[in-house]
């Protein structure tokens, strides 16, 4: 970058003019612009270049044989291009995204020079990471290489997706199975790199927290949460184990965290009414794995993001001729109401990996759930999948693929089968100055509780820029179909016997009683 001394320098040494300028072009600069008549001055004051520049531009950029090199010649103009040493040719994209483009090309060789001194996780302008291209393109050496450099395979790109749903898509199941594993590695190592700062923020702090979550919806019944904490240890007790669109499972739960124990022992899931527990261990067996794998290349890939980009609060208001702001007891709490506006559940699905067969078995299967039917009355049992045929050959080149217009990525792999859904929800806030619980404590807590969907959720919404105070009520939007109001009826703090945050005597260990976890 040049400072304003370097390009001074620059103007005063001859050795730096434009070769390709006459030695007494009427374009040229005295030291003293102003130097001469009014009448001169003011010619050399407006006196433009062929660049459409005036002095004071020249005073202030480079030659316009350097600008017109940086940006080519869009004018037809054919005039000889002054090679400079300290410029470089390259279009911007080039420079931007090198990783990218050897990738894009193929270039394993220069990827394996790159891949020490480039940042692999950067995205390009169309939302895609250099893992991406890889798995898109079906350039196996490419991934694998930046997956044995640990390439992130959670993140997703402008349209949502992730390395692994592009994967499905391309249908390799060996290449399936590589992201798998480093996605659940990476997913184990984030937890593990978060815990001396989750546990620093735990504290020694202590309480008892009611939370109803009613769920809007004629097959989904409501649940009612405690959430027990003291110092490091937390407990939660649940009456909804899990639920999709389609399905719920009900049962007395509780999930415990011991923060003090080793990893292995950390987490542990009770169910009160069979009197087993289960660990997490957050490792998974090749059969798991590979059954995971099936049960991916038959489903639809599906992708749901939240959009908070249009959010906004306002004021609920209520009465008939005289309005004012509504502000009612929420438990034992004063809650301000607030309506959220902006709030747009966006999902999209893509099938254009599975087959008719797969199609037509998945839709009865769904069919069965949502008449209180269950995947063991289906007798289902996953196909050992092979790998689909390779889609058509890329024949678009990197230069087309880069400059496209954002937002317009042009289609890699196989040709995308989607469903996009946008669904706005005008939702509703209560937020209480008096709640004795700060939010960040709140997400503090929710993190080691999020395996459970309706509590990430509730994570994520707590996230945004809420209005003053603590959200004692909140509708959150979980499903298109579905949403759900989640209410911090109670709050007080006290302690609590060691044995709440302990594994009963007579419970006996199942360590398959939640697959899912």
């Amino acid at each position: 970058m040049m400072t304003g001394d370097t390009i001074c320098s620059l103007r005063r040494d001859p050795a730096h003019r434009d070769p390709h300028r006459p030695p007494h072009s009427p374009l040229q600069i005295s030291a003293d612009p102003l130097k001469g008549g009014e009448t001169e001055k003011k010619e050399k004051i407006e006196k433009i270049d062929l660049y459409n520049n005036n002095p004071l531009h020249h005073l202030l950029l480079p030659s316009p044989c350097r600008l017109q090199q940086r940006r080519g010649d869009t004018n037809g103009n054919t005039t000889p291009h002054h090679h400079d040493d300290n410029k470089t040719t390259d279009t911007p994209t080039t420079t931007e995204f090198p990783v990218h483009e050897c990738v894009y090309k193929g270039d394993v060789r220069r990827l394996s020079s790159l891949i020490r001194t480039e940042n692999i996780a950067q995205k390009d302008l169309h939302g895609n990471t250099p893992l991406h291209l890889a798995v898109m393109l079906g350039h196996k050496e490419c991934a694998h290489l930046l997956l044995a450099h640990n390439a992130p395979v959670k993140v997703k790109n402008a349209l949502g997706w992730s390395p692994l749903a592009e994967a499905i898509s391309y249908g390799d199941r060996q290449m399936i199975t590589a992201l798998l594993r480093k996605l659940k590695q990476q997913s184990r190592e984030n937890v593990e790199n978060k815990r001396p700062r989750l546990l620093k923020a735990l504290g020694i702090c202590l309480f008892l927290l009611f939370i109803s979550v009613p769920l809007l919806s004629r097959i989904l019944p409501s649940d009612a949460c405690k959430i027990y904490k003291q110092g490091m240890n937390i407990r939660l007790d649940t009456t909804l184990v899990d639920f999709s669109d389609r399905k719920c499972q009900r049962g007395d739960l509780s999930f415990i965290f011991n923060g003090e124990a080793p990893r292995a022992e950390a987490f542990t899931v009770l169910d009160n009414e069979q009197k087993v527990y289960q660990r997490i261990h957050h490792e998974d067996s090749e059969m798991d794995t590979e059954e995971e794998v099936d049960i991916l290349m038959g489903s639809d890939i599906y992708s749901a993001t939240l959009s908070t980009k249009s959010i906004s609060f306002s004021r609920s208001q209520i009465g008939w001729l005289f309005r004012e702001d509504k502000t009612e007891k929420v438990g034992n709490f004063v809650g301000d109401f607030y309506t959220v506006k902006g709030l747009v559940l966006e999902s999209r699905k893509r099938r254009e990996h599975l087959s008719e067969e797969d199609i037509l078995r998945n839709k009865a299967i769904m069919e069965s759930l949502s008449k209180g039917g269950s995947l063991s009355e289906q007798s289902f049992e996953p196909v050992r999948r092979q790998s689909l045929s390779a889609p058509e050959p890329n024949t678009l080149s990197w230069e087309e693929y880069i400059s496209a217009e954002v937002g317009k990525a042009p289609p890699l792999g196989r040709e995308q089968v989607c469903k996009e859904n946008r669904k706005n929800f005008k939702a509703t806030v209560a937020m209480s100055r008096d709640f004795p619980l700060g939010i960040e404590s709140l997400l503090n807590v929710l993190e080691v509780i999020a395996p459970f969907k309706h509590f990430n959720k509730l994570r994520e919404f707590v996230q945004m820029k809420l209005p003053p105070g603590f959200p004692v009520k909140l509708d959150i939007p979980v499903f298109p179909t579905i949403t759900a109001t989640v209410t911090f009826q109670e709050f007080r703090y006290t302690e609590f016997e060691e044995s709440v945050f302990t594994i009963p005597a007579d419970y006996k260990e199942d360590p398959n009683r939640f697959p899912d976890l």
